[in-house]
């Protein structure tokens, strides 16, 4: 029996423009500043141009991400990668704009998908979404040990419509997201900490970011509670943002 091939290691060129777009509700969203300067530390760092707005209603979610698909379309130079930060209150697959109107979630998702941002086409998309998912609290079990702490391959190409997208949601589907009022919620400023400061392909990242939510404890109206990110991904290659 032979023995197994290592895998080869295609990555996404990043060469070129990286853009990304921030909407944030701020309004009874304490923390939500702390989070906005994390990621425009964050996304100069990587070499991003970064728009970020605040207070968006429900259309104007949807409105922003269209702006945001027409620009890069309009775009004459070779565009590698796009991220969006979505920051709100939510419920299952919804958020809430600043006019308490619901915006689905998936209508934001479709706008950079492969048949409706052509520049974005085979590009990586990755969505950064902090927001309650549900109202359900963990409060965590118990694990023995360790101390727990704060077609075929010559046919024409094509490509499926929703390839090489990545959705990082701050807390599983049904469950509550954790912010503080003044250091901003967990999830974003772990992220920013591991993306600025580790090197190595995103999903290695994300699975240290998710490492380290899970080893810490929240406490809430005096209740441990525990809180982990997840990760959808369609990536087809390795995403290494420095």
């Amino acid at each position: 029996m032979s023995s197994p091939q290592p895998l080869e290691e295609e990555t996404y060129d990043m060469s070129g423009a990286r853009l990304a777009l921030t909407l944030c509700v701020t309004k009874a969203r304490e923390g939500s500043e702390a989070d906005l300067d994390a990621l425009e530390r964050m996304f100069q760092q990587l070499g991003f141009e970064s728009t970020m707005k605040r207070d968006p209603t429900a259309q104007q979610f949807q409105e922003e991400l269209e702006k945001f698909q027409q620009a890069i379309d309009a775009r004459e130079d070779f565009v590698s990668c796009a991220f969006v930060v979505l920051m709100a209150h939510g419920l299952e697959g919804r958020l809430k704009g600043k006019d308490e109107r619901m915006v689905e979630l998936e209508d934001l998702f479709q706008a950079l998908n492969n048949k409706n941002c052509r520049a974005l086409r085979a590009k990586p998309k990755v969505y950064i979404v902090q927001a309650c998912r549900g109202e359900q609290r963990d409060p965590g079990e118990p694990v023995a040990g360790g101390d727990l702490v704060m077609i075929t391959e010559n046919t024409p190409e094509t490509i499926p419509t929703y390839t090489d997208t990545l959705h990082v949601f701050s807390t599983i589907e049904g469950y509550i997201a954790y912010r503080h009022d003044q250091e901003g919620s967990y999830f974003i400023q772990t992220l920013v900490d591991v993306f600025v400061n580790k090197r190595g392909p995103i999903l290695e990242l994300l699975t240290e970011v998710t490492r380290r939510m899970a080893e810490a404890e929240m406490i809430q109206e005096g209740e441990a509670r525990k809180v982990n990110p997840e990760i959808q991904s369609t990536l087809r290659k390795r995403l290494y943002l420095q």
